[in-house]
C-alpha cells in the first residue's frame, strides 16, 4: 500500500537528489507523450509535453519531444524552438542539436544546419543521425563532394533498409549513374518482347 508521506521531500532517500536520478526522473516525466508519439497521437503528445515542461521547465527531455512532435506536424518554428530550448537546459544534447539541425534544414536554412550538424560530430565523432543530416544539408546546397562524402559515412553505421535505400538512391544520383528504364523513352521499361 502507497504511503503519501513517502512523497514528501524529507522522506526521500539522498540518492534521489543525485543527478542521475534528477535525470532518469525527468526522462521518466516524458515517457506517457513519447508513447503517444510513437502511437502517432501527435496532439495528445503536443499536451502532455508541455505539461512536463509546465511541471518542470528545466527538463530538456520535455522540450526535446516537444520539438520532436511539432517536427512531425511540420510546424518548424515551434519545433525549433523546443530543440534550441532543450539545448538551452543541456548543450550536449545530441538529439536536440541533429533535431534542431533537421528542422533548420527544412526550414530551407543548410548553412545553419551544417553548423548544427558538425557541433553534434564534435560531441559524437560518428553519429549516424549527424552524418545523414550533413549529407542531405551538402545535397540541398548542391555541393557533390561533402554530400557523398557524409552520405558514404553514414552508410557504414549500418542504418535501417529504408534509410539506406534512399541514400544509396542519393548516391547514385550524385555519382551520375542512370537508373534502369531512365534512358527508356517509350516506358516500356526495357521489355525485350517489345521491341520485335
Amino acid at each position: 500500500m502507497h504511503d503519501p508521506d513517502d512523497d514528501l521531500p524529507e522522506a526521500r532517500p539522498a540518492a534521489l537528489d543525485t543527478p542521475d536520478a534528477r535525470d532518469a526522473a525527468r526522462w521518466e516525466a516524458c515517457e506517457e507523450g513519447v508513447e503517444l508519439l510513437h502511437e502517432g497521437e501527435i496532439d495528445e503528445a503536443i499536451a502532455a509535453f508541455e505539461e512536463v515542461a509546465l511541471q518542470d521547465p528545466q527538463n530538456p527531455y520535455a522540450f526535446h519531444f516537444l520539438g520532436a512532435a511539432h517536427f512531425e506536424r511540420e510546424a518548424w518554428d515551434k519545433a525549433l524552438a523546443g530543440y534550441l530550448r532543450a539545448l538551452q537546459l543541456a548543450p550536449q544534447y545530441l538529439g536536440a542539436r541533429v533535431g534542431a539541425g533537421q528542422t533548420l534544414r527544412m526550414m530551407g536554412q543548410p548553412e545553419r544546419a551544417i553548423r548544427m550538424g558538425k557541433q553534434a560530430l564534435a560531441l559524437r565523432r560518428d553519429d549516424p543521425d549527424a552524418l545523414f543530416l550533413l549529407g542531405l544539408c551538402y545535397y540541398q546546397l548542391g555541393e557533390r563532394k561533402p554530400a557523398y562524402g557524409f552520405l558514404q559515412r553514414f552508410l557504414a553505421t549500418s542504418p535501417e533498409v529504408e534509410v539506406r535505400l534512399e541514400v544509396e538512391g542519393l548516391l547514385n544520383i550524385i555519382r551520375g549513374e542512370v537508373f534502369p528504364g531512365d534512358d527508356d523513352s517509350d516506358g516500356d521499361f526495357g521489355d525485350p518482347e517489345d521491341d520485335n
